[in-house]
């Protein structure tokens, strides 16, 4: 059980629920996650990901090893195009060769973001 304070009984188990899921899924999607590290129950609140897409994910990762760039999550069974566009800008993976891979930046926009960090005088090994 969560202590969420003396009120918490004020508020019914579903809203508190809710509530609480609806917190967990905005964290994730403004933060990102770890494509390495997260638990398929973190894994579910990423758009794009359902529970047996995420255990799919985790799967994939224990039997072939740690994810080496965002575009490997196409390789996961039925993780098709549509949902990689959804996810892959709320998913990290921070040892990948493509700095932006530990971004929040999707990968349709890397073009643009490469081009703006070149405009900015930076190169993409400066965002490490």
């Amino acid at each position: 059980a969560l202590g969420v304070g003396q009120y918490q009984h004020d508020v019914t188990p579903k809203k508190l629920d809710e509530s609480l899921k609806g917190v967990v899924e905005d964290s994730v999607n403004k933060v990102g996650v770890d494509l390495n590290t997260a638990t398929p129950s973190l894994l579910t609140y990423v758009a794009g990901v359902n529970s047996s897409i995420a255990n799919n994910i985790v799967s994939y990762r224990d039997e072939v090893g740690a994810f080496k760039s965002r575009k490997e999550l196409l390789k996961v069974k039925r993780l098709g195009q549509k949902a990689y566009e959804q996810c892959a800008g709320f998913l990290r993976v921070m040892e990948s060769k493509e700095s932006l891979d530990n971004t929040s930046v999707h990968p349709e926009s890397y073009d643009a973001a490469r081009n703006l960090i070149q405009l900015l005088g930076y190169t993409k090994d400066d965002l490490k």
